[in-house]
């Protein structure tokens, strides 16, 4: 740069420069159940989900097969109930995965705290999702079977929800359970670099079994609901 030129054109310092809002980010909306559930290692997914019906029983505490086991005969005997239900009439419908919202009790976001060894403060919702085509009376039927399989304490939990969580950014998570960390920072940085942050509670859709996979091969989508920053 010349002397002359320098005189006219006063440098900024970089501090003071606004960096340039993040793209609009367009999020997709997938045509079916199976469109949504895709994705690849790594790669993360802006969608607007559809609402979903779900039979759903919350928890508290660690995540485990004890506090779990005492719930899924609810969840499962609604949701094959209802398959079976259906088939009865010609309609052929899967049971949907299991998946699991996540928050604790004081909101803290920092890792090193919800991801420590003590998880007193944890809440947690397990839920199925469950056709469309089922009717009223199908469903009622269907939950009070489910109640049936579990203690009344848990029984008197055990519903059916609309579950509605709009936008959402979303990653697979390749591996156990426990080395989920790394995947829960690159989907948080992914949604501050697009300008948003997250809103509601954190989502898993577990697309693996762990009593048939081994913990290297579970895959799970990881989601977190979005809003604008």
């Amino acid at each position: 740069m010349s002397a002359a030129s320098s005189a006219t054109s006063p440098v900024v310092p970089a501090s003071s420069v606004a960096a340039p809002p993040a793209p609009p980010i367009a999020f997709a909306k997938p045509a079916d159940r199976a469109g949504e559930l895709a994705g690849k290692p790594g790669v993360v997914r802006f969608l607007e989900v559809a609402p979903v019906r779900a039979i759903m029983v919350d928890g508290d505490g660690r995540p485990g097969e004890t506090t779990f086991g005492a719930r899924m005969p609810g969840l499962y005997t609604t949701a094959y109930s209802l398959r079976f239900a259906l088939k009865r009439r010609g309609v052929e419908r899967r049971v949907g995965l299991l998946e699991g919202l996540y928050w604790t009790v004081d909101g803290t976001t920092d890792l090193d705290v919800i991801l420590g060894p003590g998880r007193e403060t944890w809440r947690w919702t397990l839920f199925i999702s469950l056709p469309d085509e089922a009717s009223d009376e199908e469903l009622a039927e269907a939950l009070a079977r489910g109640r049936a399989k579990v203690a009344p304490a848990v029984a008197a939990d055990l519903r059916i929800e609309t579950f509605d969580e709009g936008a959402v950014a979303q990653v697979l998570h390749l591996g156990p359970y426990a080395e989920e960390r790394a995947t829960i920072e690159a989907l948080n940085a992914a949604i501050s670099a697009a300008g948003l942050r997250p809103r509601g509670r954190h989502h898993e859709l577990y697309l693996g079994d762990p009593g048939r996979s081994a913990p290297e091969k579970l895959r799970t989508l990881v989601r977190q609901p979005v809003e604008p920053a």
